[in-house]
């Protein structure tokens, strides 16, 4: 093994140093602390060089670039620069963090029988189980939801010795899973939509979004279910008869909805007796909960609780961290390149006499969603649209709507993209596991689908800009 190969099976400890240090600061610790996680995010990359791919070293090229240019063009761009990394550390301590809860999923039996319970549930019954699966899982698992839900699902429909069965089976199972994954997005306090969204709209706030962006994740998650009830494929003979599934609801998905009750009730109420900001609460809490979590799998197993934690944890700082070494790169480079490019490009506008305020709300609230699902069609990573667009747009106040309808905008948008943009890892795990190439999975399997569903999600923003 080479030095660099070694040094990248590292950098889950600067990881780590990455989530305390930006805990610490949501709490209000002092400026030092962004310091520390700007360091340690940079440091973590950089270990990481020798095993990264071509891609991820032209967006640090870009950002590179974008510095340089800072540095000769603007005044202050040092300050530019300085929050565009802590806006790339922000979202590397979130990842890092979730990551850890992620883990700890993979060592539980019950979790992986929940999601085998929900694959086997019978047609009638099989996309709501497994799009609201979805959705519960992508709460704690994010994409990774799609993975574990996704290969068990596939599993299940390869004993299926019927091939027309078995690929409207697939491609059914899949988008359901896929669709309850991204409607997480409009409203979770733990996804990267609602955190950006939080960061960057003036006065937004989760406890404040929370209930308009619930709404919007309804109208994806049964949204989708009307649709594929009412298209439903035609066969071209009957199916054949199937096993009735006997197992407990409540036995199957108590050990999620309990993960859950711990996850999103601990972060809200962290959120509401400290005052901390949610994404602080996320960020601290949810390594917690994963080590307690482990814990209570050794006590499961009747294995010494001491020796399983020490065991997992290494294995998670020295072989599951660094695999994630190509996502984090990409993260902290969305978010520097965006910050920063919407740091060069807002005196830019003003300069072309460009007057956003005039425009009506609706004007501007209604493209947004669809500007942020056609920019991931050309490979522009959601966080990267997002940072680089919001800070060219008039605030909530100058538009006259409430910082929660922009938020409700932002994270439609986030999602339709999640579910078309073939370079956003839940398609591509969409078509890796379907079979098909990744636009196909995106645009084919679902086109239609983000077309009515943008349009329900288009009325419902226009509404709320109207009540809120």
């Amino acid at each position: 093994m080479t030095s660099g190969a070694k040094t990248a099976e590292l950098i889950g400890l600067p990881l780590l140093g990455v989530i305390f240090a930006m805990s610490v600061l949501e709490y209000g610790g002092a400026v030092l602390f962004a310091w520390i996680a700007g360091v340690l995010s940079i440091l973590a990359i950089a270990m990481s060089a020798s095993r990264l791919k071509p891609t991820h070293y032209i967006f640090i090229a870009i950002g590179v670039l974008l510095t340089l240019l800072a540095a000769a063009t603007r005044e202050g761009w040092s300050s530019g620069v300085g929050r565009a990394v802590l806006s790339g550390s922000l979202v590397v301590g979130v990842f890092t963090a979730l990551s850890t809860l992620r883990s700890a999923a993979a060592g539980s039996r019950d979790i992986i029988e929940c999601g085998r319970f929900l694959a086997r549930q019978p047609p009638g019954l099989r996309y709501l189980a497994l799009t609201v699966g979805g959705h519960l899982f992508g709460l704690i698992l994010l994409y990774g939801s799609i993975a574990l839900l996704g290969s068990l699902a596939t599993e299940s429909t390869a004993k299926e010795p019927d091939p027309e069965i078995r690929y409207h089976r697939t491609r059914r199972m899949l988008v359901a899973i896929q669709r309850g994954f991204i409607s997480t997005l409009t409203w979770s306090p733990m996804a990267f939509a609602m955190v950006i969204s939080v960061a960057l709209v003036p006065g937004a706030s989760w406890n404040r979004a929370v209930l308009p962006c619930l709404v919007s994740a309804a109208l994806l998650l049964f949204g989708g279910w009307a649709l594929d009830t009412i298209f439903k494929p035609k066969l071209s003979h009957p199916p054949p008869p199937r096993a009735v599934e006997t197992g407990s609801w409540w036995r199957n998905l108590r050990p999620l909805l309990l993960l859950l009750t711990a996850v999103v009730g601990g972060t809200a109420l962290l959120h509401f007796t400290t005052g901390v900001e949610v994404i602080g609460a996320v960020m601290s809490l949810i390594p917690v909960v994963a080590l307690i979590w482990v814990w209570l799998q050794a006590v499961g197993q009747g294995l010494s609780a001491r020796d399983y934690v020490g065991t997992r944890v290494k294995q998670y700082l020295f072989v599951e961290a660094p695999a994630y070494r190509g996502e984090i790169a990409l993260l902290f480079m969305a978010a520097f390149i965006g910050s920063l490019g919407s740091f060069l490009l807002v005196p830019l506008v003003r300069s072309w006499g460009v007057d956003l305020s005039v425009v009506p709300a609706l004007g501007i609230l209604i493209p947004l969603i669809w500007i942020i699902v056609l920019a991931g069609q050309i490979g522009m990573n959601p966080i990267l649209a997002v940072s680089l667009i919001i800070p060219l747009l008039p605030t909530p106040e100058a538009m006259g709507v409430s910082p929660s309808v922009v938020v409700a905008a932002i994270t439609a948008g986030w999602a339709l993209s999640g579910a078309t943009s073939p370079f956003t890892a839940s398609v591509l795990l969409l078509g890796s596991l379907g079979q098909v190439s990744a636009r196909r999975a995106g645009l084919v399997w679902n086109g239609p689908y983000v077309v009515v569903i943008g349009l329900a999600l288009s009325i419902w923003v226009a509404i709320l800009s109207f009540i809120l």
